[in-house]
Formats: C-alpha cells, sequence, structure tokens
C-alpha cells in the first residue's frame, strides 16, 4: 500500500517575538506572506514548500520550548487517511485527527524517533 498524496510542507518555527522574525524574514529575507493567522504568519519559500512563524506562549517553559521549537507539517487533504495508513506501521499518535477553530485547520501530531513533532493537516475553508 503505497502512501497517501502530500499536497505541500511548511516547517513551523516558534519566537518569542513574532514582530522581530516577521521583519527579518519579510524585509531581510524577501519571503513572502502566504497566510496570517494572527499569532502565526505562513511564507512561501519555493513552490509547494512554506515556513511558518508562530508567536510562543509567554508562559511556556524551556522543556515546552524545547518540544516545540520546531514543527514539520505534512499539509495533505488525506488527513484520515494518512492517520490510519501510519497507525497500521505501529506509529503512535500524540494527538488523533481534530478540527482546530482558532487556525481551521484538520491536524494531528506523531513525534519521529528523535522526538521531533509531526504534524498532518488540511486547512479547512469557510
Amino acid at each position: 500500500m503505497s502512501p497517501p498524496p502530500i499536497d505541500q510542507q511548511i516547517t513551523f518555527l516558534y519566537t518569542n517575538d513574532l514582530a522581530t522574525s516577521t521583519e527579518f524574514y519579510e524585509d531581510k529575507l524577501g519571503l513572502k506572506l502566504w497566510l496570517d493567522q494572527g499569532s502565526c504568519r505562513i511564507y512561501t519559500v519555493t513552490g509547494s514548500g512554506y515556513l511558518g512563524l508562530c508567536q510562543r506562549n509567554e508562559t511556556a517553559t524551556k522543556e515546552d520550548a524545547a518540544r516545540t521549537g520546531v514543527i514539520f507539517t505534512i499539509v495533505t487533504q488525506q488527513v484520515d487517511q494518512w492517520y490510519e495508513y501510519l497507525k497500521q506501521r505501529g506509529v503512535e499518535f500524540e494527538k488523533p485527527p481534530t478540527f482546530n477553530e482558532k487556525y481551521k485547520i484538520y491536524h494531528c501530531f506523531l513525534r519521529d524517533p528523535d522526538g521531533y513533532l509531526i504534524e498532518i493537516q488540511r486547512f479547512e475553508t469557510d
């Protein structure tokens, strides 16, 4: 069985100062804003590759920051199929597929063998 398709990829970086990071990535690197979600801003890097900058929670501990410093996100319309595909291969999930009202996404989370967070998501349209 082949894995379901991947439409896009986003790497999310968490920042303590979204305004300063926004200025750097927009003004210095020249990345174009693709989607503004308020506390997260997603930029086009190339083709279907994106960079997301998210404001870190001010109350996050160092341990929280280390666990959420980077998120590798796979964007696909087939979130549930990916969930089932990986579950059949013995992958344990931190969070099953759920709808996130704040960001209007349907997503799930798992970790790779080194502890990096992986998100599988699709954007929901109104």
